[in-house]
């Protein structure tokens, strides 16, 4: 049983500006991420006049970012999104995984 929870594996998906796909794509290859997929889409953010003047609107244009990853490196790369990227900091990228069953590739 101990070898079957080793080997699961994760579905990512990243959601980030698109200036970050770069380097979130060589980060998480770095973390042994397979079946990497990058899709881009614009945000729903609407700001004023004078906020987009000032620069204070957050990136409308984005890049969904997912990958295959064993779930045994999820806490590393969940660290790593943290610490290198701030995800825990507001307008800056969402992440989730999904578990998943089988895979055949």
């Amino acid at each position: 049983m101990k070898n079957e929870e080793s080997s699961r594996i994760v579905f990512w998906v990243l959601i980030a500006g698109r200036k970050q796909k770069d380097a979130l794509l060589k980060a998480l290859l770095e973390k042994g991420a397979c079946l990497t997929n990058t899709v881009y889409g614009r945000g729903t953010v609407e700001a004023s006049y004078l906020q987009n003047v000032l620069g204070l609107v957050p990136e409308q244009h984005k890049a969904t970012i997912m990958c295959v990853l064993p779930d045994s490196k999820s806490a590393a790369v969940m660290e790593m999104l943290v610490d290198k990227f701030h995800f825990d900091q507001p307008n800056t990228g969402i992440a989730f995984t999904i578990p998943i069953d089988r895979l055949s590739f």
